[in-house]
């Protein structure tokens, strides 16, 4: 399987997506051979992605701190 990003395409009254030529070359795939597209249109969820993390100090005070620390010396 190879996962691409591409765009949708409008071609008259439809839609197409154009698959780059070395996906087509990784793929062994030919003209008219039938394929699978899995379509998928969502904005990531960084919280979900990365997770959330609570900080015991407020975030201007540990800014505060890093400052001191890199600036002070």
């Amino acid at each position: 399987m190879i996962e691409i990003n591409t765009r949708l395409r409008k071609w008259g009254n439809s839609f197409g997506i154009v698959i780059p030529q070395k996906a087509i070359e990784q793929s062994s795939a030919k003209e008219g051979d039938e394929v699978t597209i899995l379509f998928k249109k969502e904005k990531p969820n960084l919280h979900k992605l990365f997770g959330a993390h609570k900080f015991s100090k407020p975030t201007e005070e540990l800014m505060n701190e890093m400052d001191e620390e890199l600036y002070n010396d």
